[in-house]
């Protein structure tokens, strides 16, 4: 799995042959330009859910749910995830927390929206965690993640993120469920792995967490391609003739 925030990008991770493309509220940080993901509306999800899911042909396209768009209550959140699927063209949603959510989960897997889970490092509590930081490195921590991933299982999350956990906690869960779980930051043995793809393909390169491998460095190779671009115009080299036309007689 892969984030993606556009028709473009959705259909090249599409045609690599990416299982799932996620429209993470990552899009604060790596497309709007935020500090965090806490700014993301509901508006905002919805409008880049709607150009991936034109961009996606095969992979599963799962949209996050944004702050306070399912916290408040469960009609909200039944409200807001059915805008999602029905005006974003989404498959699913994703939503933060454990057993706190795990009632608003069961809401609306009972009436057919399937739900992915996150535990771990949940952005939209980045205040609450007391900043972006590994979690479950103590005893206390650890007992509360395998508690909330149960919980979610049992309220009908399809799948569940685990972000920014130790590896062998990680794999202790997974063994645990019988649903698959996502890694990002959580070592190999998850059934499956995310990251943002601006970090992966070196777009994003403001702040890159240790667990990212970078596969390429388009930001270096657009810098590039910029400064060749602006030395072209400057020089008359472009536009040249193969690029132009011109009407005879004139």
């Amino acid at each position: 799995m892969l984030t993606a925030y556009d028709a473009t990008m959705a259909s090249l991770l599409d045609r690599a042959g990416i299982d799932a493309l996620l429209v993470g509220d990552s899009l604060g940080t790596v497309i709007l330009g935020y500090e965090t993901t806490l700014p993301v509306t509901l508006e905002a999800i919805i409008h880049h859910t709607k150009a991936v899911s034109r961009g996606a042909k095969r992979a599963l396209v799962i949209a996050d749910m944004p702050f306070l768009s399912y916290q408040t209550s469960a009609s909200d959140a039944i409200r807001n995830a059915g805008r999602i699927l029905q005006e974003g063209g989404a498959a699913a949603v994703k939503l933060e927390g454990g057993e706190p959510v795990a009632e608003t989960v069961r809401r609306l897997t009972s009436i057919g929206i399937p739900v992915m889970g996150h535990l771990g490092l949940t952005p939209q509590s980045v205040h609450m965690l007391g900043g972006f930081r590994p979690v479950g490195k103590t005893l206390e921590e650890m007992d509360t993640l395998l508690h909330d991933a149960l919980a979610l299982e049992q309220a009908g999350v399809f799948a569940l993120v685990l972000e920014s956990i130790p590896a062998n906690l990680a794999g202790k869960i997974t063994r645990s469920l019988t649903i698959p779980t996502i890694g990002i930051g959580a070592g190999p043995e998850c059934d499956g792995q995310v990251l943002v793809s601006y970090d992966a393909f070196g777009l994003f390169d403001a702040f890159v967490p240790r667990f990212v491998k970078q596969y390429a460095k388009l930001g270096e190779a657009i810098i590039a391609a910029t400064k060749e671009y602006i030395a072209d115009v400057e020089a008359s080299r472009f536009p040249s003739a193969q690029h132009t036309f011109q009407v005879p007689g004139v």
